[in-house]
């Protein structure tokens, strides 16, 4: 044996007498090991096998779940949508009867006194229907300019030093919806 080498030399074990070739008796001995083996590893393979299919199962039954739920979100939300607006103008038709009567009394009257309060009586109706429904007035003439709830259409100078940077006029008004603005004013500040 060389021991300056790492290796050893093949030939030294090789025995002539030695029968390379497996008999069936052994052929069958190392079946036999393998049968046993892979019966002892079947029955965890087998669970896993089970678990996995029940579980594959489980989320294949939770994805058409979730696939129907979101369908059927998606049609409601686009009912919502679609008839929505159903409620509000439905509130809307008594001030349209109003409106319409108003109309015929003013083509058929002479006092104008009456009119003008017919006209005060519907529109205080009209504006208790907006606050019913959440929509107020934004309050803008006298207040502090703020660039993100109200829009400038102009700056005109101010003699008063305390009216520089507050708001003049409202050449039109704003409105929110529940603490949303729907309609920005349009407003004069003062410079």
């Amino acid at each position: 044996m060389n021991r300056n080498n790492d290796y050893t030399d093949p030939e030294e074990f090789y025995d002539d007498d030695m029968n390379l070739d497996p008999t069936r008796e052994d052929i069958d001995e190392l079946k036999a090991n393998i049968e046993d083996n892979l019966s002892e590893e079947s029955d965890p393979v087998r669970e896993l096998q089970t678990k996995y299919n029940e579980l594959n199962n489980s989320y294949l039954r939770l994805h058409a779940e979730f696939d129907n739920f979101r369908k059927r979100t998606m049609k409601e939300k686009a009912d919502i949508i679609k008839s929505g607006g159903e409620r509000v103008l439905t509130d809307m038709l008594p001030l349209a009867d109003d409106f319409e009567r108003a109309m015929q009394a003013l083509h058929a009257a002479e006092d104008k006194a009456a009119m003008v309060e017919g006209m005060d009586l519907i529109y205080s109706k009209f504006v208790n229907f907006m606050n019913q429904h959440g929509v107020r007035e934004i309050e803008a003439v006298g207040q502090p300019f703020d660039a993100d709830r109200f829009e400038a259409i102009t700056t005109v100078p101010v003699q008063d030093a305390a009216q520089k940077g507050l708001i003049i006029d409202c050449v039109q008004k704003g409105y929110e919806l529940n603490d949303k603005i729907i309609r920005y004013p349009k407003v004069i500040v003062g410079e």
